[in-house]
């Protein structure tokens, strides 16, 4: 069995070269790999990258920032593995939490793992939070569900998920596209509670409130599309 890591960069040169060691330096229940794609960075996160050596990493990179969505969707063409999950470049998210979602894809209790920030952890943007909340909430009434989180980064999932997948959202739109699949295709979803350490707008945090209101309204748009 193999995990493929998918980790989408734009301008994260001051983290990448750690989440991408910290990533080789965790023991995975299967064996992995790491695809990381530079979607345009104009700083030096490719050079960052290609000081990382290791024959585990798969580099693709792009001249155009085009999106996370995007990013992720080139990911998965090149992926080849059993199961998948997407890992920020910017730190927030612990490389070492992958292995506990992971195991509950291999022993088959479930088709999707969301890592959620809201159970354990209680170090958040209010203004971040709050818009999130609106966005699960809105997510639980269209599909009478109980999730706390769905515009986590940490989405795993597997090959029976990826062969059907059908992502059309290049940029932030990918959140509740992702979640509205899932929802729609019957998969059996499970969450596991993380640690997260937020960052701000100021320390280079790039979503922004448009983002959030694109995130609504591409849940209701995928709710109700035929």
């Amino acid at each position: 069995m193999k995990l493929s890591i998918l980790v989408p960069v734009y301008n994260e040169e001051n983290h990448i070269k750690k989440v991408l060691e910290s990533i080789l330096k965790v023991k995975f229940p299967v064996t992995y790999e790491i695809i990381v794609v530079n979607d345009g960075s104009t700083d030096g996160s490719l050079d960052e990258i290609k000081k990382v050596k290791s024959n585990k990493i798969k580099v693709i990179s792009y001249t155009k920032n085009i999106g996370k969505g995007y990013a992720i969707q080139q990911g998965l063409k090149l992926a080849k593995a059993d199961f998948f999950i997407i890992q920020d470049a910017d730190f927030e998210y612990d490389p070492k939490e992958i292995p506990k979602l992971i195991k509950h894809l291999i022993k088959n209790q479930c088709d999707v793992v969301f890592g959620t920030r809201f159970i354990k952890c209680n170090q958040h943007n209010i203004i971040y939070y709050f818009g999130n909340q609106i966005i699960t909430q809105t997510a639980n009434l269209l599909y009478n569900r109980k999730f706390t989180d769905v515009t986590t980064c940490y989405k795993a999932f597997t090959k029976k998920v990826k062969q059907k997948l059908c992502l059309k959202e290049k940029g932030f739109g990918f959140e509740t596209e992702f979640t509205n699949y899932v929802c729609k295709n019957n998969f059996k979803i499970k969450e596991i509670p993380i640690t997260f350490k937020p960052r701000s707008r100021k320390q280079g945090k790039k979503i922004r409130l448009k983002d959030g209101f694109v995130m609504l309204s591409k849940l209701f748009f995928y709710r109700f599309k035929n």
